[in-house]
């Protein structure tokens, strides 16, 4: 996957987060877990975007963590959402955004460690 692409994933992620929280219930939890859940998940692509443009190798790597953090973070809210059945537990959007979380926050793991391991010398 290019940079580019995985920037356009990361911004169709939000977007499509930021649409699911229009259909949450309006209560005090929903708007608990629906601010931090939209930080979460705009944080991934505003945050991918950064890495991009990172000044240095160890800029790269923090950056990218940064990224990790808000995707993981997105996939609890998620998987919450899913647990506490504020939208159907076999609502088709829902069960894609926390696939799509999982599968973010395995692609920045990856690239954290191919980072770290790449540094190291034999």
């Amino acid at each position: 996957m290019t940079k580019a692409q995985l920037i356009e994933r990361t911004r169709m992620f939000a977007t499509r987060v930021f649409r699911l929280v229009d259909r949450l219930p309006r209560s005090q939890g929903s708007k608990i877990i629906t601010i931090q859940l939209l930080k979460s998940a705009s944080s991934v692509a505003a945050n991918y975007r950064a890495v991009n443009r990172a000044k240095s190798r160890a800029d790269f790597a923090n950056k990218l963590k940064v990224v990790l953090e808000e995707a993981d973070e997105s996939n609890f809210w998620l998987t919450f959402i899913h647990d506490l059945e504020l939208i159907d537990k076999s609502d088709n959007e829902l069960l894609h955004l926390i696939k799509e979380s999982n599968e973010l926050t395995a692609i920045f793991t990856s690239s954290i460690k191919t980072i770290s391991t790449s540094g190291k010398k034999s």
